[in-house]
């Protein structure tokens, strides 16, 4: 409930006490252990940012389904049921003090709920590049919510070269330029060459790139601190590979 509203919640729970199979929208589908699973999202993420402000250990990956990004505080949409990375980076300030948190988040689907929640709070910040014109129809370079948004749009068929020179030109600097307590990633795999629910060609070591550099700046502004939530990712051969690069990354400084 630091994101989501009594009403959003109380709709989950009378959907999944009616049992069975209940579609949502024509792309979120609630069936009988979906709420479990996740309850379990958003609690892992919850769980990998107490563990690193313990000190247990430096950083983290979750790997959950169902992803969160597309969920808004008062609706499911686009697969998502709860907004695993906004639970987590509101988690992370309001428990743990932190006054500044920015949520990264490079699935090829623009994260239209995390927008709506950090949009206004300006403890927050979320960095985002994405296709467009792509689902959900959201992110466009103008939408900033007086700087609390940084979204870099990339046309359909970019792969590599649009995709680095865009984070490194606004992305990154945005990052370093809010100095975050603390990153959230949202770690969708769904940009890569095979994937075939949208159109960006990035091959896995763009994904390795971006991991290094946000290592980098963890380390330069937040003690190394970074939680990574899997997002999307619907080619099985590129997702294991997106993931295990991704997670080899974030071990390596």
């Amino acid at each position: 409930m630091l994101v989501h509203s009594p009403a959003h919640l109380a709709t989950l729970r009378r959907l999944h006490a009616a049992g069975g199979r209940v579609d949502i929208d024509p792309d979120t589908v609630l069936m009988e252990t979906s709420l479990e699973a996740a309850l379990r999202a958003a609690g892992g993420g919850v769980h990998a940012v107490d563990l690193i402000m313990s000190g247990s250990v430096e950083r983290a990956f979750v790997a959950i389904r169902p992803p969160g990004h597309h969920a808004e505080p008062a609706a499911a949409m686009g697969f998502c049921l709860l907004n695993n990375a906004a639970i987590a980076a509101r988690y992370a300030v309001t428990h743990h003090k932190l006054p500044r948190v920015a949520i990264v988040d490079f699935d090829v689907h623009h994260g239209n709920g995390s927008q709506t929640i950090c949009a206004t709070d300006t403890n927050l910040l979320y960095v985002s590049s994405h296709q467009m014109p792509c689902y959900p129809g959201t992110g466009a370079r103008e939408e900033t919510a007086g700087g609390r948004l940084v979204n870099m749009p990339l046309a359909p068929g970019s792969g590599s070269k649009q995709f680095r020179a865009a984070w490194a030109a606004t992305g990154l600097p945005a990052l370093a330029a809010f100095a975050p307590s603390f990153l959230v990633v949202s770690a969708g795999f769904d940009a890569h060459l095979d994937d075939p629910l949208a159109q960006l060609r990035l091959q896995i070591e763009d994904f390795v790139w971006l991991t290094r550099s946000l290592v980098e700046l963890a380390n330069t502004c937040c003690a190394g601190r970074i939680v990574s939530l899997l997002e999307g990712g619907y080619d099985l051969h590129a997702l294991a590979a997106g993931v295990s690069a991704h997670v080899i990354a974030l071990m390596q400084d």
